[in-house]
């Protein structure tokens, strides 16, 4: 059974607030406020000029403390990416970080396919990957993190509150703590906002989001064999906060149960924030031995996914 052996996560120091991000697009002060207020919005962390994404990425993958003592282990480095394109054409930061971490023998590939929840596929794929090798000590290695890189992504408003942070995860095939025990991703191709014929995707995105996000949490849940409510808690993406508390009420759950502390600190952090909302539960105490609880994600293509894992 697919066990997590450890999470790290890296923000830079820079603190970039709300203000600031949005300078450049001369809106109303009032549409600031209510991203503030009913949002959830404040601050991004954001490298230093003159940082690199290799940068990012090394930065999470040093602060995995068994990394070191294991990475003859290292089978796999997985780089789950959120944006087809994260560097101009042909620079990939995989081959340098393997170099740097002393991984050259492991195969490393980027996954991209589920945009924002591409974390929970490539622990999905990491794990299936372990398993049919049949090494019982073999790990592999998750990376998440993004510069906000492409034209695409620098011309959308929300784009700008996305954050340059970093996480990384190794993976066993199995293990005794943070097994998984079920894993569900719903496809709604229709909402695909890169369709040629999707125009309307926005508006329909958004009034399917808090329905679909629900169905996910509940098809997860059901598979590990447990109800909603007896979920101990729910690491969420940043997206903001306004539509978790949708989900919650699609779904009959106090919205306490979800992990929001990070939404006005770091902002939406691409595919790494399931990890870093990992990082917070467990250094603040929110997770004890036993419990189970669901880490959860939406990317576009549309793409919904959860995880349930039992710490």
């Amino acid at each position: 059974m697919t066990a997590l052996r450890e999470v790290a996560g890296y923000l830079p120091d820079r603190r970039v607030p709300l203000e600031e991000l949005l300078s450049d697009w001369q809106l109303p002060a009032s549409t600031v406020e209510t991203l503030r207020r009913s949002y959830g919005y404040s601050e991004v962390r954001r490298q230093k000029p003159g940082e690199t994404l290799l940068d990012l990425l090394a930065h999470a993958a040093r602060g995995l403390s068994a990394l070191p003592a294991n990475e003859s282990q290292i089978r796999y480095v997985l780089y789950a990416r959120t944006v087809p394109v994260s560097l101009p054409h042909p620079l990939n930061p995989l081959p340098e970080l393997c170099e740097l971490l002393n991984l050259r023998a492991a195969t490393a590939f980027a996954v991209s396919h589920h945009g924002c929840a591409s974390g929970l596929l490539a622990v999905d794929i990491a794990g299936r990957l372990l398993a049919t090798d049949g090494e019982p000590d073999a790990l592999a290695l998750i990376l998440a993190g993004e510069q906000v890189f492409t034209l695409d992504e620098q011309l959308r408003p929300e784009a700008q509150i996305f954050g340059e942070a970093s996480a990384a995860c190794l993976v066993s095939a199995d293990g005794p703590r943070d097994r998984v025990l079920s894993y569900a991703a719903l496809q709604r191709g229709d909402l695909d906002h890169w369709a040629p014929d999707s125009l309307d995707y926005a508006e329909r995105f958004a009034k399917e989001y808090a329905v679909l996000m629900g169905e996910v949490i509940s098809t997860a849940a059901e598979r590990a064999g447990l109800r909603v409510e007896e979920l101990r808690l729910i690491l969420p993406h940043n997206v903001n906060v306004r539509s978790w508390r949708k989900v919650c009420q699609q779904l009959g759950l106090p919205p306490t149960v979800v992990l929001l502390d990070n939404v006005p600190l770091i902002g939406h952090t691409f595919a790494a924030d399931s990890f870093l909302n990992y990082r917070t539960a467990v250094d603040n105490g929110l997770l004890s031995a036993g419990d189970r609880y669901l880490i959860v994600s939406a990317g576009y293509g549309a793409i919904f996914s959860a995880m349930v894992l039992e710490h």
